[in-house]
Order: C-alpha cells, then sequence, then structure tokens
C-alpha cells in the first residue's frame, strides 16, 4: 500500500494518466488571470480591489510558470518534441499575435496599427517566453546551479533598459528562474505541498499576505509584480533591480506554494477543464479588450461592493466557458494544430 499516494490515486481517477492535481491547479490559475484582468479598470476606485489585483498578480503566473517548468523536463530537442513545440507554442503565437493587432485596431481606434511578430500584444508574451525557455531547457539540465544563473540573468535584465521589447525579451528573462525551478521540480517536491500542515499553514500565510499587500497599495508599485520593466524605467537607483527580484521572487515562490498546496487534490467538477487552460488564456483577452472599449467601468454600480463582485464572478464564469470542451473543439485548429503536412516522417533507426 505504499505506492498508494495521492498522485498515483489522482492520476487513476483521472482516468487519462493525467494528474488531477495538476489540472485543477491550472485551471485555478487561469481563472486568478481572467479576474486580475477584470480588475484592472476598477483599481482606480477601491483600496481592496486593488490589494487582491496586487496579491494574485503576486503568484498566479508565477504558479503556472513553474507547472509549465515543471512538464518540461522532459524536453531535450528530440523531433517529436521540437514539432510539439512548433504546433503548440510557435503558431498559436503567430495566430494570436495578428488576431490581437487586428482586434486591437478596433478597441483602440487605431486602424493603422501595424502587425509584428517581434512586439507580443497583450497575452501573446507568454507564448513567446515559453518558446525560448523551453528551447533552452537542455541548457539549463545541464548547468550544476541552474537557480542561481537564472536568477542572475534576472537581476542583470533589470538592469538593462535597452533590452526594448523585441520578443519582449524583459519579461522572458525576468520570469525565467520560475521556469528554471520547475525543471529542477520532483514529484516528491509536490508531495511536502500535500501535507496536512503545510496545507494549514498556508491559509494564514495568505492572510498575512492579503493583510500586507493591502498596506502596502499606497507604499509600494506593485508593477515590480509584471517582471516587464527595468529599475531605471521604474525611476530607481539601478541596485533596486536585482534587489527587488530576489525580493519578488521569495514573495511570489511562497505564495505560490501556498497556492499549490490548498489546490485540491482529487477529480473535481472542474478538473477536466485543466486541459484547456491554454484556450482560455488566449481567448479571455478578446472579451476584456471589447468590455473596456465599451467602457463599463464608467458605471458607477461596477465600483461598490456587489459591482465588483459581479465583475470576479463574471470573469471567473467566463474563463470557464473558455476552456470547455465544445471551446477548445471549435479553437483546436489554431490552439493545438497537428498540422502533419508540414513535418517530413521521422525516420526510425
Amino acid at each position: 500500500m505504499a505506492s498508494d499516494r495521492p498522485a498515483d490515486r489522482a492520476a487513476r481517477d483521472s482516468g487519462t494518466g493525467r494528474d488531477a492535481f495538476f489540472d485543477n491547479a491550472k485551471y485555478l490559475a487561469i481563472v486568478l488571470v481572467a479576474m486580475g484582468h477584470a480588475w484592472e479598470p476598477l483599481r482606480g476606485g477601491s483600496r481592496t480591489v486593488t490589494a487582491l489585483y496586487m496579491l494574485v498578480y503576486a503568484f498566479h503566473m508565477p504558479a503556472f510558470i513553474v507547472i509549465s517548468g515543471y512538464f518540461s523536463r522532459s524536453f531535450d530537442a528530440a523531433p517529436g518534441r521540437v514539432k510539439r513545440l512548433l504546433t503548440g507554442v510557435v503558431v498559436p503565437y503567430v495566430v494570436f499575435e495578428v488576431a490581437y493587432s487586428l482586434f486591437t485596431r478596433w478597441t483602440d481606434d487605431d486602424p493603422n496599427r501595424p502587425i509584428s511578430l517581434l512586439d507580443p500584444l497583450y497575452l501573446t508574451w507568454f507564448l513567446v517566453a515559453l518558446f525560448i525557455w523551453r528551447l533552452t531547457t537542455p541548457v539549463w539540465k545541464l548547468l550544476r546551479w541552474p537557480l542561481p544563473v537564472a536568477l542572475g540573468i534576472a537581476m542583470l535584465a533589470t538592469l538593462s533598459p535597452d533590452i526594448g521589447k523585441d520578443l519582449d525579451l524583459q519579461r522572458a528573462l525576468q520570469f525565467l528562474p520560475y521556469f528554471v525551478l520547475g525543471l529542477l521540480l520532483r514529484p516528491e517536491h509536490f508531495q511536502v505541498l500535500r501535507r496536512r500542515a503545510v496545507r494549514m499553514l498556508a491559509v494564514p500565510v495568505f492572510c498575512c499576505a492579503a493583510l500586507t499587500a493591502y498596506w502596502a497599495v499606497p507604499r509600494m508599485d506593485y508593477a515590480w509584480f509584471f517582471h516587464r520593466s527595468s529599475a531605471e524605467e521604474f525611476g530607481v537607483p539601478p541596485w533596486y533591480g536585482p534587489v527587488m527580484t530576489l525580493a519578488v521572487f521569495g514573495c511570489s515562490t511562497v505564495l505560490a506554494a501556498c497556492f499549490l498546496a490548498l489546490v485540491p487534490r482529487r477529480r473535481t467538477w472542474f478538473t477536466a477543464l485543466g486541459a484547456g487552460t491554454l484556450y482560455g488564456y488566449l481567448l479571455h483577452g478578446f472579451f476584456v479588450q471589447a468590455a473596456n472599449h465599451w467602457n463599463w467601468a464608467d458605471h458607477a454600480w461596477f465600483h461598490r461592493p456587489l459591482g465588483e463582485i459581479t465583475v470576479t464572478l463574471v470573469a471567473g464564469a467566463g474563463v470557464t466557458l473558455l476552456c470547455s470542451p465544445p471551446v477548445r473543439t471549435v479553437f483546436r485548429c489554431v490552439v493545438e494544430p497537428r498540422m502533419e503536412w508540414a513535418f517530413r516522417r521521422e525516420q526510425r533507426a
């Protein structure tokens, strides 16, 4: 009976060999992403919403990136894996970068907005970063101290405002340590998070983090959690960048661990939706941009507690729908295309 661990039971419960824990985590993380985007227009009028926004941004993408790194451990540049990288990351990036550029012409009333594959727009930065991270996976697996090296690169990135917007490298480099951390994790590390004591400890940690975020709203620029700007762009001395990189990494890692500790281990009603989180991520941005185009946040009711709760629930329900099987069936041709016609048949030795 020693082998009947929670992870093993979760995998068996899924019926597909998928671990229910990770599907649950990905779904909950993508719901938080959508809620965070829905809260953006409400930040100016509510300290509470801003604090929740800061708290969520401190860990939701780091947790998602850590999981991405964990499932990239087997990447070795073999033809089959490179093919999946191209069809599952590069092709969706090209499609959605063009789609968002055209859509933004309408939402921003800018019919002459250029289309550039070198300047990721809105949500598409993650696909570029994931391509870079996964392509460099063999390098990180080769290094003796990959995490300190990745942290060093992220720290140096904050000192380099000249990196510019090409491929959003600033964000790719600053988020890199979370991906490398995921590469280093093993199943036994997640077993630690599944202990009852750790799960109970996660609750007061989140409560303290929420109170700290509320206190920090007028005192700290939460844009540090976006990982997309250099110290110079924040208007602070250069040494702030490396220091904040380490501080934010420590904070985000602890909160991401607490989030994963609270994720259900068994199959739930939303477990199957975890396989469609990329669909929810890429598609929900169109609805957010359209809603902002119609200036929904100009209505005073949405800035009241009931309105803020309604916006939160609508965002969660909307991204849930976008992760559902019917939506995945419709958009699979651009999110997960097979494209057998584009590749040579693999030669078997």
